[in-house]
């Protein structure tokens, strides 16, 4: 796709990001005798990665605002575009070498989101979408599932890590939404669950308590790809609270309603 001279600087940092992660997951292995040591070391990633992206989307576009997981907010001298930015989604599965982990990166413009990044690393997969422009992945067009029943899909969804508020809600609707459809999965990154209701793999997803940087570019990637999606409780953002449903248009109602009880 021909992209905004934008998204342009945010694949080019997605993919620098993305080698400096690639080198430091061949050296997960190597740390797990130490759980203390390889999460110090995840961590240390993490960092480097934000630090890398930061470098290069500030460096092009000095004035924006930025928003992002490992670093304080900065309100930007043009206060109407931000950057929103998760340099290391499924942190849990990097530190247990799983390869199953993603970069995103978002360009908000008056509060809406108008371009999206989401990178997969180990798999070389980059998800991107501009407002307006469809959903690409690596020069492909992407579109959501053309499933219509329930019971043929699969869902996804986030699960709250130990300790987390809304395990017990969790596991509710895990007992509503499991018998009605083909699969549920969690796969420890919400960013990629989003790409892939994009790109067709997954049907839908649904999810509460999740951050901004988590959810920004993904919505809208699902968006521009044709997938329908509303806030699980009326007036909560799915931007800010990372509170959403979505799915293909065929399974919206349904599964809208499923969720809700």
């Amino acid at each position: 796709m021909q992209g905004s001279a934008n998204l342009n600087v945010m694949i080019k940092a997605a993919r620098r990001a993305g080698r400096s992660l690639v080198k430091d997951f061949r050296e997960v292995e190597n740390l797990q005798v130490s759980t203390k040591g390889a999460g110090d070391f995840v961590s240390r990633a993490d960092i480097a990665a934000e630090a890398i992206i930061r470098e290069d989307l500030m460096a092009a576009r000095p004035n924006y605002g930025w928003l992002a997981e490992e670093s304080p907010e900065i309100e930007g001298k043009d206060p109407t575009r931000r950057w929103i930015v998760d340099p290391l989604d499924g942190t849990t599965n990097f530190l247990h070498g799983l390869p199953h982990w993603c970069i995103s990166i978002a360009l908000e413009h008056k509060g809406e989101i108008v371009s999206g990044v989401i990178f997969d690393p180990a798999k070389d997969e980059m998800f991107v979408a501009e407002k307006g422009g469809g959903a690409w992945m690596n020069e492909s067009r992407i579109r959501v599932s053309g499933r219509r029943s329930l019971i043929e899909g699969v869902f996804a969804c986030s699960i709250p890590h130990s300790g987390g508020p809304g395990l017990p809600e969790k596991l509710r609707e895990f007992a509503r939404i499991m018998p009605a459809v083909a699969a549920v999965r969690h796969w420890g990154s919400a960013a990629l669950n989003l790409a892939y209701v994009a790109a067709g793999r997954f049907d839908g997803q649904w999810d509460q308590r999740l951050k901004p940087w988590d959810v920004a570019a993904g919505l809208l990637i699902c968006r521009e790809a044709g997938a329908l999606m509303e806030p699980m409780q009326e007036g909560r953002s799915m931007l800010e609270h990372g509170n959403m449903i979505v799915a293909n248009e065929a399974m919206f109602t349904g599964f809208a309603k499923l969720v809700r009880g």
